[in-house]
């Protein structure tokens, strides 16, 4: 949590998915990206975990950020944002410089801030309903900025986007991103039949129905039991894994169990660790492979955890945890077989789903609030441990 409260601008409210750029995620490729920026996906989910342990004040001021930087008119929302809402977030490389262990371009920048990517709204809208169900009222600006926002993505509905993992190839429809599509009007119906809100909910029930069904039969594939990762292929996909999160289904779901059983099969390495998705499919538009992405292995251990596999979850956050650094940090990827971080460090993302993950094995059926001071026998694990040398 701390490493979240400091990735948190003090000034703004605005949190950046790290503090560094162009550490590379496969050593000596291509893949070296600028993350000193705040992305909305990134800070939805740092927000959530933030409402979870009681810190509603930082998750309130991010939400001010959130209205500053969509100030003005939504349809030109973007996926990131400066720290103080910057806009212009154009990518560059710096040839001059030769890159951490020789991994070049080093950028600065970011290029995917001119992509569609349809999750975002979804992730917004749930952040701000755990906000709100936590006693944290909207006002007359923010409630219109999440009509407005749902707006948006009414207007682009039946566009294919970028994706969760801002895939450099052809726009597709990702389950992923359909999912929190989904989950975007859910919220909003919610706060209208909860919370008394204003907003055209009949319309919204008539969107959200359609997605569910559209989602059945597009994304769901009966004959291998599980989700895909698009609707034109049969690749999975650990973004996957968050489905349950957004209340479309059960973790014990069999469609999401039978999902899980594909991604051991195709995503995880010899050391349980998940990647994204399979690179060598060669659709995210990039040369080179890359390491497991931490985040990913952490939802694999919430997955376990809330679907009764508690065993499994315990071994597998051991042996994530055993390959922290000195201060207990972690990057955006690890290298298992080399016990060495990869990618930008520290990863804000890692950290997030880190915390969810510890909260999962604590509390299987996700039964309220961990507020900050309360310390059960597997934090107090976490936190006595000595950590492994990087």
């Amino acid at each position: 949590m701390l490493v979240l409260r400091a990735l948190t601008n003090q000034d703004t409210g605005g949190i950046v998915a790290a503090p560094t750029t162009s550490l590379p995620e496969s050593f000596g490729g291509v893949r070296n990206w600028d993350y000193r920026f705040c992305w909305l996906r990134d800070s939805a989910l740092t927000l959530q975990v933030m409402v979870r342990h009681g810190l509603t004040a930082g998750a309130a001021h991010w939400r001010d950020w959130l209205l500053r930087a969509v100030a003005g008119d939504p349809d030109d929302l973007q996926i990131m944002y400066g720290i103080a809402g910057e806009r212009h977030l154009a990518e560059r490389e710096l040839p001059q410089y030769s890159g951490y262990a020789e991994s070049r371009p080093v950028r600065i920048g970011n290029g995917a801030v001119s992509q569609f990517q349809a999750d975002v709204v979804g992730e917004v809208m749930i952040a701000l309903s755990d906000l709100r169900a936590q006693d944290v009222a909207d006002d007359d600006v923010s409630w219109p900025l999440q009509v407005q926002l749902l707006s948006y993505a009414e207007k682009r509905l039946d566009l294919k986007d970028q994706g969760l993992w801002e895939m450099r190839g052809a726009a597709r429809y990702f389950t992923h991103s359909r999912v929190m599509t989904w989950a975007g009007f859910d919220r909003g119906i919610q706060a209208v039949e909860e919370f008394g809100l204003p907003g055209p909910v009949e319309r919204w029930r008539t969107i959200r129905a359609r997605l569910a069904d559209e989602i059945e039969h597009q994304s769901f594939n009966p004959s291998t039991g599980s989700f895909r990762q698009s609707y034109d292929d049969d690749e999975v996909d650990a973004s996957l894994l968050q489905l349950p999160h957004t209340g479309y289904l059960t973790f014990d779901d069999p469609r999401m169990l039978g999902t899980v059983a594909r991604i051991e099969s195709d995503l995880v390495d010899p050391y349980g660790l998940p990647a994204r998705y399979r690179t060598r499919a060669g659709k995210d538009g990039l040369p080179g492979e890359e390491h497991p992405f931490l985040a990913c292995a952490f939802w694999l251990v919430e997955q376990y955890a809330r679907s009764g596999r508690h065993d499994d979850a315990v071994q597998l956050m051991d042996r994530i945890v055993d390959g922290a650094g000195e201060l207990g940090l972690f990057a955006e990827e690890h290298d298992a077989a080399h016990r060495r971080h990869v990618g930008n460090f520290p990863q804000a993302f890692s950290h997030l789903a880190l915390i969810r993950a510890a909260d999962a094995i604590e509390d299987p059926a996700g039964e309220g609030f961990r507020p900050i001071g309360r310390r059960g026998s597997f934090h107090s694990c976490l936190l006595g441990k000595k950590p492994a040398q990087s």
